[in-house]
């Protein structure tokens, strides 16, 4: 037969079948639409960024910055060497900056909030000392010109309902800088600004003392003579202050920026990109399933094509260009639906501080799109395609489709040898702890999915059997015919159920975790704090160590211990823990295993999984040098039980002042126990009044502080659980795929049934029951896998702090209900369409 002749074959057959042309290429559409949106967001945000940072840095041809940013910055010492050798290194301009975080009061008092985005206080510059015209310029008022005055960016002015002449408070997170009271003399117009975004320019002098310690600025610029260039200058520099410092272009400063932003989006695209592959993994299935049934019921056409003189070749190509027609048209449609999710992404986030400009439709996006479309369904086909050109000229005799009665003795045995190894894996992972043991039970439970796979269509005739007996049963004849529909083919039910099972097995593993923080969260505050009051910062920032010192007068206050946040190196490497002001013990118990409780000035008490893995044995004098290269040696004094209010490990105020400047100092939080017999929310009340000024404090009690958390905890889930959601709706899709080909496959069938008098309501009945059976199915596996791979992982984190596994029983009720309303849901449709087939005319087919 001639080629084109089963071209024209192909291509009429899928236009002749437009109902199933619609929800093969539906599944195709949601698999891609998630990979072509996640491509298209993070160009357009990274096009933005690039347009931000295309005017950073402008004017500079050389800038001197600290190695590390959390150092105290760069010493005054370098800035009057550059300033005494100006004319030799030929500097025309020399620009020390002095930044650092700060948040400005609105009209009402209350702090100014940015969504996320940054809130920066600087030093103001007049025109004639700025190294470029492109910088912030006043469009209205004046430049400061005493202490207690500012000038603040327009978008912030009018979101904090603040103009010229407004009184207000700015309040800094670290330091000694207590909270000033400042009049906005001016506003201005910042290049670049993101939406969010303040900026708040002190004089010079006053943003020097506010965010360095009077002998620091934070980086140095430099503007060259004419005639000499940014890296004839650079190297000059460096020839004069050697290697201590990192030495940069204007070019080269921009471009680490567009690198650091874009290395956050490429983490953020894997995340999109993987929820997207766990829509395509899901769609592969409903795709396979839908060729696999659409062969099945034109076995009797392509044996007929056979005996008309089709080569086996020809079958195979005829139904992978069906195959290719679906992908495409698929991808094509997903492209679509990708740029309207990019722009629904972009909506959401234009409130969150991230920049946005117009979608950036690249030929990367597009090509992968239709590289990943049609390469899923071809791949998906294949199978099928190849068991459609074993169809012999002789099954055109036959009435109906031999698919999924083949034997499943292999691909069952393949299952459980698999599923002894994952079950292996992960009793292996579960008696470990750390990175590598969840890696094992990674892999554990990758094998263990590939087990299901293969053991799923075995598996689906005893299950759906024991759930039929129970659910169908009170149907009477209608329910065990629905029963058997659901064995009779375990390969389509396996495959079907498969979908959802994917989900929900995400959805359980992330539920059993996000349980198991909660509850090690409540029960570390439970058991492990006894303050009655929590002081904690804004959006997850620290506060001034004046908090504190503050509190500590108020009435009805009998302890405050403030916990500062020490970052250091020890070997090369950074680390970070605590430091009290106080008496830790009395707010938080912990329990030594060695040594005295009592933190020595000098000294740090670690814990158990601190000091085995970093080998601080007691006794040991441990050497920390801060980022401006202070060598401060501790003893270790004690080792305590891991405590995940205070691990890793907490140092002696003596030896944190030493490593610390004064500048950088932050406290992380302050817990505060009341006089015995004191109302609470009253000391509560009195301490809000006295930290009100510094803006981004706010005070708890224990159970508000632990709802806090599982809030942060809650948002984030759900945030999973809606991106799953993708998941869960090309299987819910692939559900109602499965049943509407179902009905057609089995048009005679049900035909018959109607002619010896099964009313169209009974009818109707049999595909709600049949679909029930199969979402509940794949619901009760995904549901025991994902929990028995949430518990594993939750054990190998138990290095880290976690608690024991918490179950998170009432998503697996809500879950399972949930399955069984989709089942009946899905069947809908198919039921109704089932329900007015007509007795003649099927039985006449």
């Amino acid at each position: 037969m001639a080629s084109n002749t089963m071209r024209k074959v192909s291509l009429r057959n899928l236009a002749a079948h437009k109902l199933r042309l619609v929800l093969t290429v539906l599944s195709v559409v949601l698999g891609t639409a998630f990979v072509a949106g996640s491509m298209i967001f993070t160009a357009t945000i990274s096009s933005a960024f690039d347009g931000i940072f295309d005017k950073v840095a402008l004017g500079v041809d050389t800038q001197v910055s600290p190695e590390d940013s959390n150092s105290s910055g760069v010493p005054d010492s370098v800035l009057t060497q550059l300033e005494n050798n100006k004319t030799e290194l030929g500097i025309a301009k020399i620009l020390p900056t002095y930044s650092g975080p700060t948040t400005i009061a609105k009209e009402n008092g209350k702090a100014l909030q940015t969504g996320g985005a940054p809130s920066i206080g600087s030093a103001f510059q007049p025109p004639d000392e700025r190294l470029s015209d492109t910088e912030s310029n006043l469009i209205e008022g004046r430049a400061p010109e005493t202490a207690n005055e500012v000038a603040l960016n327009e978008s912030s002015a009018d979101e904090a309902g603040l103009e010229v002449g407004s009184i207000t408070k700015v309040a800094t997170t670290r330091g000694s800088g207590a909270p000033m009271e400042v009049t906005v003399v001016g506003i201005l117009d910042v290049p670049g600004a993101t939406s969010g975004f303040t900026n708040v320019q002190f004089l010079e002098s006053t943003a020097q003392k506010l965010f360095t310690d009077g002998s620091h600025s934070q980086s140095i610029d430099l503007q060259a003579v004419p005639g000499v260039s940014p890296e004839e200058l650079k190297s000059r520099v460096a020839g004069l202050i050697g290697d201590d410092y990192k030495l940069r272009t204007g070019d080269e400063v921009r471009q680490d920026e567009k690198d650091n932003v874009n290395q956050f989006l490429d983490v953020f695209n894997y995340i999109l990109l993987a929820f997207a592959a766990i829509g395509l993994i899901v769609g592969t299935f409903i795709i396979y399933n839908t060729f696999s049934m659409i062969v099945a019921q034109r076995v009797r056409e392509l044996a007929l094509l056979r005996a008309i003189g089709a080569s086996r070749k020809q079958v195979t190509r005829s139904v992978l260009l069906e195959a290719f027609v679906v992908g495409l048209f698929g991808a094509l449609v997903g492209l679509a639906a990708g740029i309207g999710i990019a722009a629904l992404l972009r909506a959401l986030t234009a409130s969150s501080g991230l920049p946005s400009t117009s979608l950036q439709v690249g030929a990367s996006s597009i090509i992968a799109c239709l590289v990943v479309g049609i390469g899923v369904t071809m791949v998906s086909a294949y199978a099928p395609a190849r068991r459609a050109s074993k169809v012999s000229p002789v099954e055109a005799m036959r009435e109906s489709a031999t698919d999924g009665q083949a034997s499943l003795k292999v691909r069952t045995i393949i299952g459980i040898v698999l599923g002894a190894i994952a079950i292996v894996l992960l009793a292996i992972g579960t008696s470990g702890e750390g990175g590598r043991a969840a890696g094992i039970v990674g892999l554990g439970a990758l094998v263990m999915i590939f087990a299901v796979v293969f053991a799923s269509p075995a598996l689906s005739r005893p299950v759906v059997g024991v759930l039929g007996a129970a659910l169908a049963r009170p149907f009477g004849k209608i329910g065990q015919l629905a029963r058997t529909n659901a064995v009779r083919n375990p390969r389509r039910t396996a495959a079907t159920a498969f979908a959802l099972t994917l989900g929900l097995m995400l959805v359980a593993v992330i539920g059993t975790l996000g349980s198991t923080f909660k509850g090690t969260i409540d029960d570390a505050i439970d058991t492990g704090l006894t303050a009655n009051l929590i002081i904690s910062g804004q959006q997850g920032s620290g506060f001034s160590p004046l908090v504190g010192q503050s509190v500590d007068d108020v009435d009805g206050v009998e302890s405050v211990v403030s916990f500062g946040g020490v970052l250091a190196e020890v070997d090369g490497s950074g680390v970070q823990g605590y430091s009290p002001s106080g008496d830790m013990y009395s707010v938080t118990p912990y329990e030594m295993v060695e040594g005295s409780r009592t933190i020595d000035p000098d000294g740090i008490i670690v814990s158990e999984r601190t000091s085995a893995e970093k080998g601080w044995k007691m006794g040991e004098v441990v050497e920390f040098t801060s980022y401006d290269g202070t060598v401060v040696p501790v003893t270790v004094t004690g080792v305590f039980k891991n405590n995940p209010l205070i691990d890793p490990w907490a140092m002696g105020s003596s030896a944190y002042q030493k490593l610390i400047p004064e500048a950088l100092r932050q406290d992380v939080f302050a817990a505060v126990k009341t006089v015995p017999g004191a109302d609470v929310q009253a000391v509560s009340d009195r301490i809000e009044d006295v930290t009100s000024d510094y803006l981004t404090v706010k005070v708890q009690t224990p159970s508000e502080f632990k709802g806090q958390q599982s809030s942060q905890i809650d948002q984030m889930l759900s945030v999973l659980y809606a991106m799953l959601g993708l998941a869960l709706v090309i299987a819910v899709l692939g559900i109602v795929n499965t049943l509407a080909l179902s009905v057609i496959e089995r048009k005679r069938e049900i035909g018959m049934l109607r002619a010896i008098g099964m009313a169209r309501a009974q009818v109707r009945r049999t595909i709600y029951i049949e679909s029930l059976l199969i979402a509940i199915f794949g619901a009760v596996l995904g549901v025991v896998l994902g929990v028995a791979f949430g518990w594993a992982l939750v054990r190998t984190l138990r290095y880290w702090g976690l608690g024991d596994p918490v179950l998170p029983t009432g998503l697996i009720i809500i879950t399972l209900i949930g399955a069984a309303l989709v089942g009946v849901a899905a069947a809908l449709w198919p039921a109704s369409r089932a329900a007015k087939t007509k007795p003649l005319e099927a039985i006449a087919e």
